[in-house]
This record gives structure tokens, C-alpha cells and sequence, in this order.
């Protein structure tokens, strides 16, 4: 497939990709390939766009595996590793795997009308921990849910899971860049979840109906779980999983989150490597501008990480990058982030070209 044919806007056709999961085969990592010590909160804490969000359910690694089902086409899988448990949960305790959808991306399948679609649900996973499983589908807009079970029969062992839910005939989505659908994998689930009846239906959120017959995946140390092959498609048939090239799949991913910087380069820094180009604007100060490509989903959260304030002017003797003044031009859906650099070498010139060097990573975050 060219790649002049596929849309600037983080690779989104629903035409030629038939899944609406990113990164389903957890091929990429730019975060990084593991994170330990998760006990709260959300985390993106190896493979790009999916995220843990949990409430009290123990302490959690989570990280990118090359444990994977033997002989369909995998090399990669999201590893959840239980290193403190929780044997005895809170009404509130939770923890899933999830991913976010934009609502524009949904728009295909109709849902809201009398012609919604149907969706299939498909993936690989393996525990040490048999029993049930519970998968939702959030649609964020409407504020309604539709929960499914699965089973995992055999310990440590890959199977294939396949789920089909019905079309949803209320609720129209919204079409824009916002969250319209959350997919959830529940892992913990504490009575707040659990105590009514299983929402297997679409219907108005109840908490209580969310997670009904979930295992507690955090009750031993013991217990691992994997993932990998995810992916969700209209129809009422589970396709082989939709293998896209690696440049591709990342470029989707960078929609959502991308880094730049020096440190990521495999050849050693030299001060001769410009990391970014701009203009004085005062004696002592210089605005510059880096390009993301793709353009990202909203607006990013930019941060530097490491040794930012190591940037240097142009000069021998120019200061350091003001890590405090880095941020978005302002404007959502722009291409570059600007980010000032103070205290540089008296006697700059208004407008005088200038180039920063230094060893550094600057992370540009859009999730949904």
C-alpha cells in the first residue's frame, strides 16, 4: 500500500484497516519495554496504547514479552506480572487493560441507528490463573456499556478468544478526536463491579453490572497475564489477525505519543549534532521549533526527560534550556511544539538564526 494513499491523520482508514485496535500484536514500545512498582492510577507501562488503570489491586510489572502463541505469526506480547498481592479486595478495587477509540473512527459502524453493526472481538491470551474473564465495551458518549465473558480453561496456556457483541441501536457517536469507546481486558474487580447482573446487553453504565463473575487476577504473586493477536472488526466472524508493516503500525501509534531526542540515537552525541533550529528573541532567550510527524490527535503534553538542560546555543559559552518554558505552540493539530531556551549568550541579535545541541528527550503525549 503507497504511503501517499494512507490519511496524514495517524493512519486512520477504516477502509483498508478492517481493526479497530492500534498496535494489537504489542509490536511497539516507545515508551519504553517494562514498568514496575504500577499499584494506582493509569499507566502507559510498555506497549503503545494500551493502558492500565487500577485502584488499589495489588503492585503490578508490566512490560512487553517475547512469550507468544506458537505458530501465528506473533513475536510480541503486554506481560502482567502480580509482585504484591491483594487477596482481600475493596469494594472499589479495580484494574483493567484498556484502549481508547476517537469517536470519528467509529462513525463506520453506524451505532445509534437502526443499521449499527455488530462487533467481534478477538485475541490470545494465556494464565496461571483459569476461571473468568470479563471484556466491556464503554461507549464514553452516551454513557452506556455492554460486557462479555470469556474463560481461560487451561493454565499457562495460549488460547484464542473470540466475543461478538450486537450492534448498539442507541447512542449515536460523536464524530470527532475525542474518546467515543473504551475497550476494557478486566484483570481485578472488586464488589462495586461485581454485585449485579452481567450487562450483556448494551445499556445505560451500572457500575455494579460491569465485571460480574471477574476473577481476582491479584491474589498470588503466582499470577501472570498475557496478551497479544487483539483485535476488534465489524461482523459476527472473527478474521485472522491484520498484520501491518512496522513503519505503519508505528506511524499510528506516534498519533498518540512520540519522542524526540538525542538519546534515542544509537551513535554517540557530538556537539555538532543540532537537535533544533530557531530564533533569538532577545539577547538571552531563543524560541526553536520541532516537527511531529504525524501530526498528533490533539494538542500534546510535552516533558523533557534526562539531561534537557544540557541544550546549548549555538556559542561555546551559550546557557542552558529552561526546562519550565517547554510547551505546545498553543494551537491543537500543529505540526510543532515550540519550547524556549533561556539564559543563551549575551548579545544575541533579535531574529538571529540560531541552533541548540545537547543530549536530550522531549515526549509529546495526546492519548485519549
Amino acid at each position: 500500500m503507497p504511503l501517499s494513499k494512507i490519511p496524514s491523520a495517524g493512519f486512520q482508514d477504516n477502509v483498508k484497516f478492517k481493526n479497530i485496535i492500534i498496535n494489537g500484536d504489542q509490536s511497539i514500545a516507545q515508551r519504553g519495554t517494562s514498568t514496575s512498582s504500577l499499584s494506582s492510577g493509569a499507566n502507559y507501562g510498555a506497549t503503545d496504547r494500551f493502558k492500565l488503570f487500577g485502584v488499589t489491586f495489588g503492585t503490578w510489572t508490566m512490560s512487553q514479552s517475547t512469550d507468544v502463541p506458537t505458530g501465528q505469526g506473533f513475536a510480541k506480547s503486554l506481560k502482567m506480572d502480580c509482585t504484591t498481592a491483594n487477596g482481600s479486595l475493596s469494594a472499589d478495587s479495580q484494574a483493567q487493560i484498556s484502549q481508547g477509540i476517537e469517536g470519528q473512527n467509529l462513525q463506520y459502524i453506524k451505532k445509534g441507528t437502526s443499521s449499527a453493526e455488530s462487533l467481534t472481538w478477538s485475541f490470545w491470551t494465556k494464565s496461571n490463573k483459569t476461571g473468568t474473564y470479563i471484556c466491556q465495551i464503554r461507549d464514553i458518549d452516551n454513557s452506556r456499556s455492554i460486557s462479555k465473558s470469556y474463560t481461560i480453561s487451561s493454565a499457562d496456556t495460549w488460547e484464542k478468544k473470540i466475543i461478538t457483541f450486537p450492534g448498539d441501536t442507541t447512542g449515536a457517536l460523536d464524530n470527532d478526536n475525542a474518546k467515543s469507546f473504551e475497550i476494557r481486558w478486566w484483570l481485578v474487580a472488586g464488589t462495586n463491579f461485581t454485585s449485579g447482573s452481567l450487562a450483556t446487553s448494551w445499556s445505560s453504565e451500572t457500575s455494579a453490572n460491569n465485571a460480574v463473575g471477574q476473577v481476582n487476577l491479584a491474589d498470588s504473586t503466582s499470577n501472570e497475564w498475557y496478551l497479544t493477536g487483539a483485535m476488534l472488526e465489524v461482523g459476527t466472524t472473527a478474521s485472522d489477525f491484520e498484520t501491518l508493516p512496522t513503519d505503519i503500525n508505528l506511524m499510528r501509534c506516534k498519533r498518540y505519543f512520540q519522542t524526540k531526542g538525542t538519546s534515542l540515537s544509537p551513535n554517540a552525541f557530538t556537539n555538532n549534532q543540532t537537535v533544533a533550529m530557531g530564533l533569538a528573541r532577545t539577547v538571552s532567550q531563543a524560541q526553536c521549533y520541532m516537527e511531529l510527524n504525524p501530526i498528533m490527535r490533539s494538542e500534546p503534553t510535552v516533558s523533557g526527560i534526562g539531561t534537557l538542560s544540557n541544550l546549548k546555543c549555538h556559542t561555546a559559552t551559550g546557557g542552558n534550556v529552561n526546562t519550565s518554558s517547554i510547551g505546545s505552540d498553543g494551537t491543537p493539530n500543529r505540526q510543532q511544539v515550540t519550547y524556549l531556551a533561556n539564559n543563551l549568550t549575551s548579545g544575541l541579535n533579535n531574529n538571529e538564526p540560531i541552533r541548540l545541541y545537547g543530549d536530550y528527550t522531549i515526549t509529546f503525549d495526546a492519548e485519549l
